[in-house]
């Protein structure tokens, strides 16, 4: 996988803490252009040299933002493998996660797949890290691909490689579309099929 600032992450300051979670509020509605120091001044109520006391660019602070999003990630699947004994079952347990926050509004989209689409755009350690994201999503859902063949309740029609690219992009595709839409309730049925596919007959 590739290496990210996720391997040792230095504790934050309480404001330096609310800066990351209303920088990754900005981020979930426009993505990285979407938003700058001067939003996050006004609703955070410190002045623009503040924030660049807490993160000198706004690189380093979505990269800070991407970091840990992409931690929480990885510690979310890792208690699904703990804690769910059937593969399908995790895989179920994954979309439902999204089909909740895309339900709530309260996590709309994967932050990673809005930035993916500015990736040629994004600062080289920006980038780094939603590759690595999706680096470590793609070896999740291959290992999950693999357990599920191995028990029995999966038969992918290709490789768990592909398969688990083609799972993630679907997913991701759904939670797009769901935007797009203003219907959360496409994001769910078009997962299902993603699901469907995987499932033995």
């Amino acid at each position: 996988m590739i290496e990210s600032a996720t391997d040792a992450m230095p504790a934050l300051s309480p404001k330096a803490e609310e800066i990351v979670r209303r920088a990754t509020e900005f981020l979930a509605v426009g993505g990285y252009n979407g938003f700058s120091y001067a939003d996050i001044a006004q609703v955070v109520g410190i002045s623009k040299p503040s924030i660049h006391h807490h993160f000198a660019s706004k690189a380093a602070l979505v990269q800070q933002v991407v970091a840990r999003y992409r931690a929480e990630a990885a510690l979310g699947m890792a208690a699904l493998s703990a804690n769910v004994a059937d593969p399908y079952a995790r895989l179920e347990g994954y979309c439902r996660y999204w089909a909740d926050c895309i339900a709530s509004a309260q996590h709309p989209i994967c932050i990673c797949a809005l930035l993916a689409g500015e990736l040629a755009a994004l600062p080289e350690e920006v980038a780094q890290e939603v590759r690595g994201h999706f680096a470590d999503l793609t070896g999740w859902l291959r290992s999950v691909i693999d357990d599920g063949v191995a028990q029995g309740v999966m038969a992918p029609a290709d490789t768990a490689e592909s398969e688990a690219r083609t799972f993630m992009a679907t997913v991701h595709g759904a939670m797009l579309a769901a935007r797009a839409f203003g219907e959360p309730a496409m994001f769910p049925r078009i997962a299902e099929t993603a699901l469907h596919r995987l499932r033995c007959a």
